[in-house]
């Protein structure tokens, strides 16, 4: 298995309260007030939106490392942390999309490509096998919570206030669409790679037990049939 690709941990001995799990957590309940403060119609509640993605963003970089260093890596961690990534980010694109800075096609592109892989692990999880993210999954997400910091900012705030051209505002917003195109194709090579990856445990698992049941066949003890001829062959007296 892959570094990303382990075993169900039924019996760790390392707790799953532990502070890792707390900011984990911490960043899916951030979620739905990040929301309900994005949908908002003032400039206020959307800089609040801003730093609230923003605090969310900063537990999703010190929960895994901290995780790793101080040797509290859980089953809960592997699992919840994507789903907390997920949700962040997907809620984070939908509310672009509908204030008009990026178009649907692209949420719709990302949110397929996040759900599927979300199925993905389940059905893993189902059969006691954790599958947590790998390199390409990690810089995915670190590029999607960049582009969308960017486009979260509300610029045209600043032009209300006077404090910026229109270009320059114009330019930002340019700049945040292109780096969620950039996350869009690293968004969609992930997808791939976690594709593959899962292809080659079905396929790894299929021939486990097809060299299972040879070994079983091989094992078992030939029966030897006495007093009997056997079938097709004429006995001469």
């Amino acid at each position: 298995m892959t570094d990303n690709v382990s075993r169900v941990q039924r019996e760790s001995k390392v707790s799953v309260v532990n502070l890792p799990n707390v900011l984990t957590v911490t960043r899916l309940v951030l979620v739905p007030v990040f929301v309900i403060l994005g949908l908002q119609d003032s400039w206020t509640a959307r800089w609040l939106a801003f730093v609230v993605f923003a605090l969310a963003a900063i537990t999703d970089r010190f929960d895994g490392q901290l995780a790793r260093s101080w040797g509290q890596i859980t089953d809960f961690g592997r699992i919840v942390d994507p789903i907390a990534d997920k949700a962040l980010t997907l809620c984070g694109f939908v509310l672009l999309s509908l204030q008009g800075y990026l178009p649907w096609w692209v949420t719709v592109l990302i949110a397929c490509r996040e759900l599927g892989i979300t199925a993905m692990r389940a059905f893993f999880l189902r059969r006691g096998v954790v599958v947590s993210a790998n390199n390409a999954g990690k810089l995915k997400t670190f590029m999607q919570i960049i582009a969308l910091g960017t486009l979260l900012i509300p610029w045209a705030h600043f032009l209300e206030l006077a404090s910026a051209s229109e270009a320059w505002v114009v330019v930002m917003i340019r700049l945040g669409q292109a780096l969620a195109g950039v996350a869009l194709a690293l968004t969609l090579y992930s997808g791939f790679t976690y594709v593959a990856e899962g292809a080659r445990l079905v396929r790894d698992a299929s021939g486990q037990s097809v060299d299972a049941g040879d070994e079983a066949r091989a094992e078992e003890p030939e029966t030897k049939t006495e007093g009997r001829t056997p079938a097709g062959q004429h006995v001469q007296s």
